[in-house]
């Protein structure tokens, strides 16, 4: 979801600022002073405030303000709230989350998605395939990125399981992530590509063991690398 105009400036600002620690759990906004940092509208905050709410990052009461809530509250799946937390101090714990998430879902999607894709999921992946191994041995990352995406996410909706295919903006989030931080080789790798391919190729001939552990080492190759970029 990207927010537009005045109301997305005023999130660009507070966003991160609350997933970031900068404005901790328990601190109190007001409206009014919202207004006059920012030098915007009454009716820009209360927008801003609204999407805010709608993450569970913040709780609005009469008399009270608009207060931080804990993490423990937060829609962790919300693609802003990831962007905005992988652009703060919480970026180590936060890929190492998503690539758990990844590692235990991923895998068993693919599985189901060579049970149950149809002929036109199976002709996308395979233009998708495709174009990751032509963009990768291109080194053009903003293209590789766009096709990894759709990829991954049509993976988890050929799966058949709407779980699984609502998750797919936010491992989206976490492979825009990756490339905005610069964690990603300024080439893809072949051995990675060739894995996509192979899990394109299993889902279509029905392989459902072949593309669980293709894409079981896709991700947990991801896992690894991230770990050894981190530290």
């Amino acid at each position: 979801m990207e927010i537009q105009g005045l109301p997305g400036r005023l999130l660009a600002e507070l966003g991160p600022a609350i997933a970031g620690g900068e404005l901790p759990a328990g601190s109190v906004l007001r409206i009014e002073e919202l207004e006059e940092r920012f030098g915007v509208s009454r009716t820009v905050v209360r927008e801003a405030v609204r999407v805010l709410e709608s993450m569970r990052l913040v709780a609005s009461k009469r008399r009270v303000g608009i207060t931080v809530q804990p993490k423990s509250d937060w829609d962790v799946f919300d693609p802003l709230v990831i962007r905005w937390r992988l652009a703060g101090a919480d970026r180590p714990a936060q890929l190492r989350s998503l690539g758990s998430l990844r590692v235990a879902v991923e895998p068993a999607a693919a599985a189901l998605a060579a049970q149950h894709a149809g002929a036109a999921d199976c002709r996308e992946l395979a233009a998708l395939a495709a174009e990751l191994t032509s963009t990768a041995r291109a080194a053009d990352l903003p293209a590789f990125l766009r096709h990894d995406i759709a990829f991954h996410a049509l993976v988890l909706r050929a799966s058949g399981n709407e779980m699984f295919a609502h998750l797919g903006d936010t491992v989206g989030a976490v492979l825009t992530g990756r490339t905005e931080h610069n964690l990603m080789p300024h080439q893809p790798r072949e051995y990675a590509v060739r894995l996509h391919r192979e899990v394109a190729d299993a889902i279509c001939t029905g392989d459902a063991e072949a593309a669980e552990q293709a894409m079981r080492t896709i991700v947990t190759g991801a896992v690894a690398e991230l770990s050894a970029e981190l530290g």
